[in-house]
C-alpha cells in the first residue's frame, strides 16, 4: 500500500500567491470589511450562528440530491448526509469548480479533498452539529477553451467539438471518447492505467452530458468519503434566485454595490473581477450569452433575441433556468441554496469573494468563512533523497534560479566568494576620505561620494564574476538541482496548475487519493510538500 508523509511551508515563502492572500492569512486589518470571519474554529462557530437565522429550503436541496443519486448506488455515508440536510443542525462545507474534462488540473482533486477533510474536522470539533462536504459543479460555464484541455507528461490534449454554450450541457461525443483512447495509449505502461481508464469510460459514456460525467467521476473517486456533488443547473433551484435576478435586470443593484467595494479594495490590492450593469447570461439550447440593456430593450449578445421589460420578466418567471449568474452572482446563488458555512477556493477565488461581501450584506445572505484551498507538490522518495543529498530545503525549491545557484555554490565550497567584508571596509575608508576632503573643500565631498559609488559597483561586479566562475565548477551539482526543479515545477509553474491527476493515479491507483486525503490540512493554511514512498 502506498504511504506518504508531508512537509509544510508558509504560502508567503513560496512567492506564488498574491499580496491579498498574504494579507488575508496574516490578518491584515485593512481587509476586515471584505469578509465575515477568519478561517478558524471561532469563525466557523460565528458563521453557524449566522446561518441558523437564514431560511434555507432544506427540503428542496435534499430532494435535489436524492434525485441526483437515484440512479447511482450511493454509499451509506452519502445517504446519511443527504438525509441529514433536513436537520437545522446540518451544514455544508463547499468547494466549486467548472466541469473541466477529466478534472483539468491537479488542484481540482486537492480542493475536493480539502472539503472532505475540513468537514471531518468540524464534525469532531462540533459534535452537536453535522457537516457535509459538497462539490458544486459550475456546469454553466462556457469557457470551452479552458475547460476542454489538459496535459499529461507535458503533452497537451484537447477536445474538439462543434457544440457551443454551457460546457456542462455539452454531450460526450466520439471525439471525447477518442481522447480516452489517447490517454490509454499514453499511460498504458503504468500499473493502474486499466483501473483509471475503466473509471473514465464509466463516467464519460457516449451521449451523457459533461456535468453528469464530472458528477460520476467525482463520485467514483470520493463516494466513500460521503462527498455530495451538486449540479445547480436546475429550474427548482434557480427559482429561489428570481427576486435577485429581477433586481439585477431592472435596477443593476449588484453592479453599484460591487463597484463601490472595488473602489475601496483596489486602493491596496489588485481586483479579480468587475461587475457589469447586468450580471446574467441567457442560457438556452447551445447559447450562454450575456444579457445587455439598451434603452428599454434587453438583448442577448451575439444573437437576435430581444425582450421588452415585460417580456424578460415573464421569461424569468416562467423559465428561471434560462438565466445564468456570472461570477458576481454565482456565489450568492450557491449560498442561497445550500446551508453552507465554509467555502474552499483557490487564491483568485478567495480574492473575488472578498469583492462580494457587501453584496451578501445587501441581500441578507450569510457570508461563509473563506478557506484557501490546500496546495500540494507531489514528490517521490527518490526526489526527497536527492534534496537531502544536495542540501536543499523546501523554501529553496521556490527560489529564483540565480539566487539559489549563488547560495548553493557558497554552501558547497570553502572558497571566499562573498565580498561583504571588503565592501564594508571600503565604506569605512570613504567615510574617512569624505572627512579629509571636506576639511579642505566641502565641494570635494560629492566627488568622493561618486568614487565610493563606483568602487562599490566594482566590488559587486567582482563578486558576481567570482560566483559565476564558481558556478561553472559546480555545473554538475547545479544541473541536478535544475533537473529536480523541472520535475517538480513543470513549465516553471506550480505542478498543480499544469499537471492532470491521471498519470499520478495510473502510477499509484486509489491509494493516491487516500494519501492526499490523509495529508490534507483543514484550517492550518500552509503549502504541502507530499512525499510518496514507492517502495
Amino acid at each position: 500500500m502506498l504511504k506518504a508523509h508531508s512537509k509544510h511551508i508558509s504560502y508567503e515563502e513560496t512567492g506564488k500567491f498574491s499580496s491579498l492572500i498574504h494579507a488575508y492569512l496574516n490578518r491584515d486589518p485593512s481587509l476586515t470589511d471584505f469578509f465575515s470571519h477568519y478561517p478558524d474554529l471561532d469563525g466557523i462557530k460565528n458563521v453557524i450562528e449566522d446561518r441558523k437565522k437564514f431560511p434555507t429550503n432544506r427540503k428542496l436541496i435534499k430532494e435535489v440530491f436524492e434525485e441526483a443519486y437515484a440512479e447511482i448506488s450511493a454509499t451509506d455515508l452519502q445517504k446519511k448526509n443527504i438525509e441529514s440536510l433536513l436537520s437545522e443542525n446540518t451544514f455544508t462545507v463547499c468547494t466549486a469548480h467548472q466541469p473541466n474534462i477529466f478534472t483539468g488540473y491537479l488542484y481540482f482533486i486537492y480542493k475536493t479533498a480539502h472539503t472532505i477533510v475540513l468537514a471531518k474536522k468540524l464534525n469532531n470539533e462540533f459534535p452537536d452539529a453535522h457537516f457535509v462536504p459538497v462539490f458544486y459543479i459550475g456546469s454553466e460555464d462556457n469557457d470551452f477553451d479552458e475547460l476542454s484541455r489538459f496535459k499529461i507528461n507535458g503533452k497537451l490534449f484537447r477536445w474538439n467539438t462543434q457544440q457551443q454554450g454551457a460546457v456542462g450541457r455539452m454531450k460526450v461525443d466520439k471525439n471525447l471518447i477518442n481522447l480516452i483512447e489517447q490517454i490509454e495509449g499514453e499511460l498504458a505502461h503504468l500499473p493502474f492505467a486499466k483501473e483509471l481508464i475503466a473509471t473514465l469510460r464509466k463516467a464519460y459514456s457516449l451521449g451523457v452530458d459533461v456535468a453528469q460525467a464530472t458528477f460520476i467521476l467525482l463520485n467514483e473517486l470520493f463516494c466513500s468519503e460521503g462527498l455530495l456533488v451538486l449540479q445547480p443547473d436546475l429550474p427548482s433551484l434557480k427559482n429561489s434566485m428570481k427576486s435577485i435576478f429581477k433586481d439585477d435586470l431592472l435596477h443593476g443593484t449588484p453592479f453599484g454595490i460591487v463597484d463601490k467595494t472595488n473602489e475601496k479594495l483596489e486602493e491596496k490590492f489588485s481586483l479579480q473581477v468587475n461587475a457589469r450593469p447586468i450580471n446574467l447570461f441567457y442560457l438556452r439550447d447551445q447559447i450562454r450569452n450575456r444579457i445587455d440593456k439598451r434603452g428599454n430593450v434587453y438583448s442577448v449578445d451575439g444573437t437576435n433575441i430581444r425582450f421588452t421589460e415585460k417580456e424578460i420578466l415573464e421569461e424569468l418567471n416562467q423559465h428561471p433556468e434560462r438565466f445564468s449568474p456570472n461570477v458576481i452572482l454565482r456565489g450568492l446563488y450557491q449560498e442561497t441554496i445550500l446551508p453552507n458555512i465554509a467555502f474552499i477556493g483557490g487564491g483568485s477565488e478567495v480574492a473575488y469573494w472578498m469583492q462580494l461581501k457587501a453584496l451578501f450584506n445587501h441581500y441578507h445572505v450569510p457570508f461563509p468563512v473563506l478557506v484557501l484551498r490546500n496546495s500540494f507538490i507531489i514528490m517521490n522518495s527518490k526526489q526527497e533523497h536527492k534534496m537531502t543529498e544536495l542540501g536543499i530545503s523546501i523554501a529553496d525549491l521556490f527560489k529564483d534560479e540565480t539566487v539559489l545557484a549563488n547560495e548553493m555554490v557558497v554552501k558547497w565550497t570553502d572558497k571566499p566568494l562573498s565580498l561583504n567584508n571588503e565592501a564594508l571596509q571600503s565604506k569605512q575608508l570613504f567615510v574617512h576620505l569624505k572627512k579629509l576632503a571636506g576639511s579642505v573643500d566641502k565641494s570635494l565631498v560629492q566627488h568622493v561620494h561618486a568614487l565610493e559609488t563606483d568602487m562599490l559597483k566594482k566590488i559587486d561586479s567582482l563578486e558576481k564574476k567570482m560566483l559565476r566562475a564558481e558556478r561553472k565548477t559546480q555545473t554538475v551539482q547545479l544541473q541536478r538541482i535544475w533537473k529536480l526543479k523541472s520535475e517538480l515545477f513543470p513549465s516553471n509553474n506550480l505542478q498543480e496548475r499544469v499537471d492532470n491527476f491521471m498519470p499520478y493515479y495510473a502510477s499509484y491507483g486509489k491509494s493516491l487519493i487516500e494519501c492526499i486525503l490523509d495529508q490534507s490540512l483543514s484550517l492550518e493554511q500552509q503549502f504541502i510538500l507530499m512525499i510518496v514512498d514507492e517502495r
